[in-house]
């Protein structure tokens, strides 16, 4: 059984326990998703923190016009497909962002039925503020790696994610 002293963190502690308790079972998995699912408490955190009153689902959808390039331009069904949420969600998200005065609809020239969405100089500051922010946060929850362990970290979560992506 490992002793409090040698656990680095408190994964290492519950699996402890589960091998105390399950010495029959691999615990492997929860030493990698376990830490995944924290580290993602602690980026749920910093994302709330750095993002304020524009909330995750906001960003996304102001974060996918600015990467989009002058005009900073897209429509609706291209934000959908970039922030994979339905079509009810994204007019409803869209509506909230034009109150907001974050970007402007109007019709779209080469499709008579559909529009486009364009980011707002506001919109273009709070995307901006608001990624500023996040890298900072996101920089101090990585500050314990090298570069390099950043580096293999990245590599190896990639791995990982492209099966799900994949599917």
């Amino acid at each position: 059984m490992a002793h409090l002293s040698q656990d680095r963190d408190e994964v290492d502690r519950l699996i402890a326990a589960w091998k105390r308790e399950r010495p029959d079972l691999d615990l492997s998995p929860l030493a990698v998703l376990s830490r995944i699912t924290r580290i993602a408490r602690h980026l749920d955190i910093a994302r709330r923190d750095a993002f304020g009153d524009l909330e995750n689902w906001g960003f996304d959808v102001l974060a996918a016009l600015r990467r989009a390039g002058a005009p900073h331009q897209l429509s609706p069904g291209q934000l959908m497909q970039e922030t994979m949420v339905t079509s009810g969600t994204m007019t409803n998200r869209l509506d909230r962002l034009e109150e907001l005065q974050l970007i402007t609809r109007e019709s779209d020239p080469s499709d008579g039925r559909g529009s486009l969405v364009t980011l707002t100089k506001a919109g273009m500051r709070a995307v901006d503020s608001a990624m500023e922010d996040l890298l900072e946060n996101e920089r101090e929850l990585l500050q314990n790696l090298s570069a390099k362990d950043r580096e293999i970290l990245a590599d190896l979560l990639s791995k990982l994610v492209t099966e799900f992506d994949e599917n």
